[in-house]
Order: structure tokens, then C-alpha cells, then sequence
């Protein structure tokens, strides 16, 4: 058996759809392996402090998956000195001595804005995700690399604070609004899908008024009325992946530590105004 470890609350793991499509490529790999999954939630310290006696208890797990969480995560220090074989689904943020699956955040990122710069738009913002997790650093460092090296200068005005969540890009998109943003660079589609809902409720049109790129490409991103330009990230696959370098580090104990970067693809939709941008 192994365990899956998520620095999420229940109700956030039925309601974000990359966790059900993680969850579903984890599955792939157990069911092809035989192995059997245990799910642990943490919130907080305290559901940290439940968990962490049943994680190390001897013969309980073969191995751990565990979603990267906020850079200062004592967490994955934890984990590793319990010497149970563990694989990061996601980079930590210090990540020597870890296994783990990602994507290029910071590659994708860049793409996704340098899209919109290409596209003429000059006042590009960008919501970001939770505070401090090395998957929004990672992607705020794409969006500032790609505006300084088109020549922009950086406006911290641009920059609205998300978490993940739909309700969280609602309320970001609703603080960019004043300033002005001709295009909005969304850290997930999630996100995007409340970002569009604000400029509803505001009168505006997506992508008339203002363009927008998310990350991710869920299932929704393609079967919304305004179809999303996202960031396609493999998410199935980085769970199954992860659980493909679990069972070679239990079998093997592999070393030394092996990260696999998956790849990404900008998928070009209607949200960016890029149709309308050949027009004029």
C-alpha cells in the first residue's frame, strides 16, 4: 500500500478539478501495479501531527506521494527523515533529496504571457495562486520574466493574489479591474472561470475588453461559452509518473534523487483574442 498525501481540505479536493484528474492518473498507476491507496488530508499542523505516527508506522506504507505545498512546508522535512520512500508530485521548494514529477512552471508561464505580449496586448496583470507555494512563485517568476524581457516595466498593481480557488479569482479579477489590465495571465483555469464571471458581472467582454490565458486545461477551459486559452499540463500523467519512481525507489532505493519534467502546451482558444487580434 501507499499513501497520498494532499495539502488540501476535503472540500477542496471534490471541488478543484485538478485533483480528481491527479487522483485518476495515481489510480492508473496502483491498479497496473497492484497496489492499494491510502488518502490523507492536511490542512494544518494539527492534521499533520495526526497523520505523521500512522504515515511512519512500521509496515503501514510501502511508500508516499505527496503534493507540494508552500515553500516553508515543514512538511516534506518531515517526510524525508522518516526514511520512507517518498516522491514529490510537484518541485519542492528545496528540492535536494527529493524524488518528484513537475511540469516547467516557470517555462509555462513565460509562454502563456509572452502569448499576449505577442498578441500587442501592454497592460498585461496576472492572478496568482496560493501564497508562497513554489508552483506560484515558479509562474510569477514566467509572467516577470517574460514582460522584462519584452521590455515592460513591472507593476505590482497588476499583480492580484489568488488561491486557487474559483471564488478567489472572482474576487482577484475584481481588484485588477480598476487598473486598467488589457490582458490577465490566470495561474489556473479554475481561477479563470471566477475571473470571467467578474467581468460578467462588470459589464465586460472576454476578450474584447479584456484577454485572458489560464493553466491547466480542464475539461471545463474547452466547454464554456467563451473557450479558454490554458496552459495544458499532463495532470494524469504526473500522478502516474510519481507512482512509477515510488515503486522503482521502494524496489530499488534508487539514488541519487531523480526529477521528471513533463511537458506543457499552450492550447490557443478564444479567451486570449487572438482570433480577433488577425482581424485587425
Amino acid at each position: 500500500m501507499i499513501g497520498l498525501v494532499l495539502p488540501r481540505s476535503v472540500s477542496s479536493f471534490f471541488t478543484d478539478p485538478f485533483f480528481p484528474q491527479l487522483t485518476q492518473g495515481i489510480a492508473v498507476g496502483c491498479n497496473a501495479n497492484d497496489l492499494s491507496l491510502s488518502l490523507f488530508l492536511v490542512t494544518n499542523k494539527e492534521d499533520e501531527d495526526k497523520i505523521m505516527p500512522r504515515i511512519t508506522r512500521s509496515g503501514m506504507l510501502d511508500g508516499i506521494l505527496v503534493q507540494s505545498g508552500r515553500a516553508d512546508d515543514p512538511l516534506m522535512d518531515r517526510l524525508i527523515n522518516s526514511r520512507i520512500p517518498c516522491v514529490v508530485l510537484g518541485r519542492p521548494f528545496n528540492h535536494d533529496g527529493f524524488n518528484y514529477v513537475d511540469v516547467d512552471n516557470v517555462k509555462a508561464a513565460y509562454t502563456a504571457t509572452k502569448h499576449l505580449i505577442d498578441l500587442g496586448y501592454t497592460r498585461i496583470a496576472t492572478i496568482t495562486g496560493s501564497h508562497g507555494s513554489t508552483v506560484t512563485l515558479d509562474r510569477i517568476e514566467g509572467y516577470v520574466n517574460a514582460l522584462t524581457n519584452a521590455g515592460y516595466a513591472i507593476n505590482p498593481s497588476l499583480i492580484a493574489k489568488g488561491e486557487f480557488s474559483e471564488t478567489s479569482g472572482y474576487e482577484a479579477m475584481k481588484s485588477l479591474l480598476p487598473h486598467k489590465p488589457d490582458a490577465v495571465f490566470i495561474a489556473s483555469d479554475l481561477m479563470a472561470s471566477g475571473a470571467i464571471r467578474a467581468l460578467q458581472d462588470s459589464g465586460l467582454h472576454v476578450p474584447e475588453d479584456i484577454a485572458l490565458v489560464g493553466f491547466d486545461d480542464i475539461p471545463l477551459a474547452a466547454l464554456t461559452k467563451i473557450r479558454l486559452t490554458t496552459v495544458r499540463q499532463p495532470i494524469p500523467q504526473i500522478g502516474t509518473k510519481g507512482v512509477e519512481l515510488l515503486i522503482d525507489l521502494i524496489e530499488n532505493n534508487s539514488q541519487p534523487p531523480r526529477n521528471f519534467i513533463l511537458d506543457t502546451e499552450l492550447i490557443v482558444r478564444d479567451s486570449c483574442g487572438a482570433k480577433l487580434r488577425k482581424k485587425i
